[in-house]
């Protein structure tokens, strides 16, 4: 009865995506698959999603793909989809919210605050993950340091979308990177320029990110020490300046 339910469930919406001009298609979890309390087993998308999502995407490729979740979920579509949306969980205002972005009345300007692997097993916990722990009863966090982006960028493994990534209907210029003297206490600032180099109003997230190169201790290929969103008119740029300490750069 479910299947049924499901084919006919995605019979109306390729019909609906078929004489549409532009399609919206919101996907993803709900409390019933992502919780505290209990973990995931997998990172998909639950029942016939992914052939929901297919299946629109043929029919109508001007579609928007929506996704709502809290953590990640793999998207086996991602490269036929025009534009990929992650809603998160935005409460009883999110719809409202939503039709501003997606109809332009206002410009997104996240960035994502963990990493989308492309498939569970590229996770960095994978290994000590559920019931692969290597001691029953026992979870040990083997990735030490190299937990979330870090533990991508050490194996080297592309992930779907990287922690910090996010679009946004403009684009931005970095310029005129600088880095002051470290003071005897260990204090420094980073500064730099950003353009809005689009015809669009927008804020850009400025991530500041460093690497410790002759490091005696293993440290991540880079480890993100700040950030600084700048609101920026079209054409418009703004000098960024960002203070930072000892513990910034390891030193105790």
């Amino acid at each position: 009865m479910r299947q049924l339910d499901g084919d006919r469930a995605i019979a109306e919406a390729l019909k609906a995506a078929k004489d549409a001009d532009a399609a919206i298609l919101v996907v993803g979890l709900n409390h019933d698959y992502e919780s505290e309390g209990f973990d995931r087993p997998d990172i998909e998308l639950p029942g016939l999603t992914n052939q929901l999502v297919w299946e629109v995407l043929v029919a109508n490729p001007n579609t928007v793909v929506v996704n709502q979740s809290g953590t990640p979920v793999s998207m086996p579509w991602v490269e036929q989809a025009s534009t990929v949306l992650q809603a998160f969980y935005g409460g009883n205002e999110l719809g409202n919210g939503l039709a501003d972005v997606l109809f332009g009345k206002v410009n997104p300007s996240g960035k994502l605050p963990l990493t989308f692997p492309k498939r569970l097993e590229d996770s960095p916990s994978y290994p000590s993950f559920g019931d692969r722990g290597q001691e029953y009863g026992k979870i040990l966090y083997n990735e030490g340091i190299f937990v979330g982006y870090r533990g991508f960028e050490i194996k080297k493994l592309a992930p779907l979308f990287p922690f910090g990534f996010g679009l946004s209907y403009t684009q931005f210029e970095y310029t005129s990177l600088d880095a002051s003297i470290i003071s005897p206490a260990g204090d420094f600032t980073i500064s730099f320029d950003v353009k809005n180099t689009g015809q669009v109003h927008g804020r850009e997230v400025a991530q500041i990110y460093i690497t410790d190169q002759q490091s005696s201790l293993p440290r991540p290929i880079k480890e993100l020490k700040g950030f600084v969103k700048a609101d920026l008119k079209p054409g418009e740029t703004k000098r960024i300046e960002h203070a930072l300490d000892r513990e910034s750069i390891g030193i105790l």
